[in-house]
């Protein structure tokens, strides 16, 4: 995908959001969910899905036999995602919950999963709000579990980050006008995971401009 504001747009009409995306992935949306389900979740796993959206994310971990607390404001967006077929669970569950990021910490305790998953997220947050998930997820997590996060990155290589910024900029215009709201990259993923304490960081580009992001929170010493 060029660029991920569209999702904006698309919130707009919940009902509408999963073909929107992929189409505007080119089918390779469902890619990007799986390998955050991978990464974070196994049977008995506790999961936190922040800003859940229409529940790919939390489907795909429950599937793997994870018991998965999703969580988004958007109520539309939840009413989607409790609609879905979760037949193929395989033991997992999901419960969905209409909450906010600052809400978190007052609703869960230190240390309450093993792992915490945010997908196209990061992108819609100002840096201090950046800051602040990550921080909120080092404390809920327990030591040694998983925090794994896919985002809008700026591309690799220069030919690449020049084509997507000249397709980006009438496009971010476009949305600012339309839906009032912009996203933007994630600037230094990766350094910010590490600096938030997170140990053994990876990243995988999962499409030209998407990434995912795999660090754990440290354990506690002996």
């Amino acid at each position: 995908m060029a660029s991920y504001f569209f999702m904006r747009l698309l919130e707009s009409s919940a009902h509408r959001y999963d073909r929107g995306m992929r189409l505007l992935s080119r089918g390779r949306i469902d890619r990007v969910y799986e390998a955050v389900a991978e990464r974070a979740a196994s049977p008995g796993r506790r999961i936190l899905d922040i800003g859940c959206g229409t529940g790919a994310v939390a489907l795909a971990c429950a599937a793997r036999g994870a018991d998965v607390t999703a969580i988004d404001i958007n109520a539309e967006m939840l009413e989607v995602a409790r609609s879905k077929d979760v037949a193929t669970l395989h033991g997992g569950r999901v419960e969905w919950l209409e909450l906010g990021l600052a809400e978190i910490e007052d609703r869960f305790g230190p240390g309450s999963f093993d792992g915490i998953t945010a997908c196209l997220l990061l992108s819609e947050l100002s840096a201090d709000e950046q800051s602040y998930l990550l921080s909120v997820a080092s404390s809920r997590l327990a030591p040694g579990g998983d925090l794994v996060l896919a985002d809008e990155v700026v591309p690799a290589s220069w030919h690449a980050r020049l084509l997507y910024r000249l397709l980006r900029l009438p496009q971010a215009i476009a949305a600012s006008l339309v839906a009032r709201t912009t996203t933007r990259p994630v600037a230094d993923l990766v350094e910010q995971v590490v600096d938030a304490g997170f140990v053994d960081v990876t990243e995988e580009r999962i499409l030209t401009d998407l990434t995912v992001v795999h660090g754990r929170c440290p354990l506690e010493a002996a």
